[in-house]
């Protein structure tokens, strides 16, 4: 691909698009950090990378690549302790700038609103409340956002691309790590040292709020563990 690249600061919504749909193609086999490279050249301080540090390769690679790179964390007022101390690390020790969103509401707020344990009754709402709207607001100043999502987390996931176009939010959205499999993400982690969230040694595959994961079993699906024992598999954020 043309490192000529153009740059977003002034492109319409329909050429963002196309520039999107364009960047798909050719960067389809393109390492990730080589993506993230594209992205900055092509955003700048636009881009931005959306961590639930369950991701955590993500943030290390995009620290490497783009050195000061903007990060926002959804803090929904229900992680685990070890998943706001990962946050913590790459906060304090790698070339981020965080950006910690919270929910309109506390959780208290909520449960006087709602009543308690909103999430064992209605997780979409709660997902609605406390994840979808804080994403669009840490979003808003920003023509594009890189996620940590593979193709091979969850068969909702099967076709999305390296780049493509965030209709519901008329963004360019970046998965840099699309293609690769756990394989290649193991050997990254191997390689790089990469400071994994604890619960991974928990087995903890897919780490969302505490309320709503579990551990999964060895050769169950990475995320048997969210939102089990109910239909639920997204919580909104990506669909």
């Amino acid at each position: 691909m043309s490192t000529e690249t153009p740059t977003a600061a002034d492109l319409s919504p329909d050429e963002l698009r196309e520039l999107a749909t364009r960047g798909g193609v050719e960067l389809e086999d393109a390492h990730p950090e080589e993506i993230l490279a594209w992205a900055a050249r092509t955003f700048g301080r636009d881009l931005v990378v959306a961590s639930s540090m369950g991701d955590e390769i993500l943030v290390h690679m995009a620290a490497q690549a783009v050195p000061g790179i903007d990060v926002i964390f959804l803090d929904t007022g229900y992680h685990f302790a070890e998943t706001i101390g990962t946050r913590d690390y790459y906060a304090d020790f790698t070339d981020i700038r965080l950006r910690t969103v919270l929910p309109l509401r506390t959780v208290a707020e909520q449960d006087a609103e709602h009543g308690p344990r909103l999430h064992d009754r209605d997780p979409n709402l709660c997902c609605a409340l406390r994840k979808v709207e804080p994403l669009e607001r840490g979003l808003a100043p920003y023509r594009a956002w890189v996620t940590g999502m593979r193709r091979e987390d969850a068969p909702t996931r099967t076709d999305i691309t390296v780049v493509g176009w965030d209709h519901k939010r008329d963004k360019v959205k970046i998965n840099p790590l699309a293609a690769w499999t756990q394989a290649q993400v193991d050997e990254y982690v191997e390689t790089h040292g990469v400071v994994l969230n604890p619960l991974r040694q928990s087995g903890y595959a897919s780490i969302g709020c505490a309320p709503c994961t579990r551990a999964v079993a060895p050769g169950e699906d990475p995320r048997a563990g969210r939102w089990s024992g109910t239909s639920k598999t997204e919580c909104g954020l990506h669909t």
